[in-house]
């Protein structure tokens, strides 16, 4: 019995080997091409830290992010706060940390949903054609017609300021460009063979886009949303910078800046603008290499 417990073991061992080894081949291939560009690993590694810094604020932050001390206001960065202090006696370094948390949160939030909702809309556009497309397409056109910024202010202005109407207000902007992008990888692989093998199994359509065509389509839009995640924090930073987004005191880098600009340079309190303006710029370039690593490592031209 334990010999044949022990055969039937190596057996399916065996197997799965045999099945896994093709993915691990991939994988050890996907990691060689990472190496060839250094500017990718440290966008990865860099992304990486500040997900951490904004996932590990409550336990990383000396101070809480609406935290005031009068006594200690336009303080320059010392030991005791390594980035000073702003105009209401807030530790800048504890709140940079806290919008990281905002920022980032707001970004993976908003892409993640542009991404569900472009799914959807394209995937139906793109496999049912006819009136479908017709419909779903124009109504796509509509929402790219308008200025991403203008009508991100738009929303903003009916809806009021806070962190969620801003977040609503992007997801309006991001979602075509997702829609359009599907539909056209769709409209690729609806007409290859293994979609017709699945019809012929008689799958339903939903089956067919959601289960076969768009897992095989996803790796543009996985570039396209890395690359989004940092222009999202730009546009969000900028409306708060403008007064259409982070209600006041809120640990938002755009508002930081937007409360600092008063007191930066002009007053010699650099820092109040200087280091929120950091944490945006390399977050931004961070998932901007990141997603330049990915196009390099899924296109299939350098995968030959």
């Amino acid at each position: 019995m334990n010999t044949m417990n022990n055969s039937f073991v190596r057996s399916r061992y065996g197997r799965w080997k045999e099945e896994l080894e093709p993915h691990l081949k991939e994988f050890r291939y996907t990691l060689h091409l990472l190496k060839r560009s250094p500017l990718s690993i440290a966008g990865i590694l860099i992304a990486a830290l500040i997900v951490f810094l904004a996932i590990a604020a409550p336990w990383i932050a000396p101070y809480g992010p609406e935290e005031r001390n009068w006594h200690a206001t336009k303080l320059p960065p010392s030991p005791e706060h390594p980035f000073g202090t702003d105009a209401m006696g807030g530790d800048v370094f504890s709140r940079v940390l806290w919008g990281a948390r905002v920022d980032v949160g707001l970004a993976f939030m908003v892409v993640a949903m542009d991404l569900l909702a472009g799914v959807i809309i394209g995937g139906i556009s793109g496999y049912m054609g006819g009136k479908w497309d017709e419909i779903l397409m124009r109504v796509t056109d509509i929402f790219l017609a308008f200025p991403g910024l203008i009508l991100s202010m738009a929303v903003c202005i009916a809806l009021g300021k806070s962190l969620t109407n801003i977040m609503i207000g992007l997801m309006v902007v991001w979602w075509p460009s997702y829609a359009r992008l599907i539909r056209g990888q769709i409209l690729a692989e609806r007409e290859k063979l293994y979609v017709t093998a699945a019809r012929a199994a008689g799958s339903s359509n939903w089956r067919i886009i959601f289960r076969h065509i768009v897992p095989n389509s996803i790796y543009p839009l996985l570039v396209s949303a890395t690359l989004d995640i940092g222009n999202v924090i730009l546009s969000a930073a900028g409306l708060s910078f403008i007064g259409f987004g982070a209600e006041a005191g809120v640990a938002e880098w755009g508002l930081m800046i937007s409360d600092g600009r008063a007191y930066g340079f002009l007053q010699g309190s650099w820092w109040m603008v200087v280091f929120p303006g950091l944490a945006i710029l390399i977050t931004a370039l961070a998932f901007n290499l990141v997603g330049d690593g990915l196009r390099d490592v899924l296109d299939p031209r350098l995968r030959r």
